[in-house]
């Protein structure tokens, strides 16, 4: 039986930053890794599927990935995501700006040996340390 490795939940953030845009009602945010070898590794985490599920009731279309391998990135579009768009919405934010922030912020699972699993345990130390 293969020995299972262990894993850490991280934010994507972790991993990836992001850009968004957008045309009336449709958002589009693109997730790119900052390291290639984590590409596959965000591919098989932020699904459509997975992604509409983080969003909740806030995206009431389709979400749909688009693979761009040779930028080590994923664009998802969300289709009926921001209130109507721009000239109808009554949110803060009718552009959608501020929704690459809220896709960052789920969560994927990395190997506990990944190097953004040290970094985010060394910086949970620090932050306990500096709370006393």
């Amino acid at each position: 039986m293969p020995e299972i490795e262990p894993k850490v939940s991280l934010p994507l953030y972790d991993l990836a930053h992001a850009r968004a845009g957008d045309k009336g009602d449709t958002l589009s945010i693109c997730v790119i890794a900052y390291d290639r070898a984590d590409y596959a590794l965000i591919g098989e985490q932020a699904t459509p599927e997975r992604v509409a599920a983080h969003f909740g009731d806030d995206v009431k279309g389709a979400v749909r990935r688009y693979d761009l391998p040779r930028l080590g990135a994923y664009n998802f579009v969300l289709e009926q995501a921001l209130a109507g768009g721009v000239s109808k919405a009554l949110t803060l934010d009718t552009h959608g700006k501020a929704k690459s922030g809220t896709l960052l912020a789920m969560t994927v699972e990395v190997p506990q040996d990944h190097p953004a699993a040290a970094r985010n345990a060394e910086d949970r130390r620090d932050e306990d340390t500096s709370s006393k």
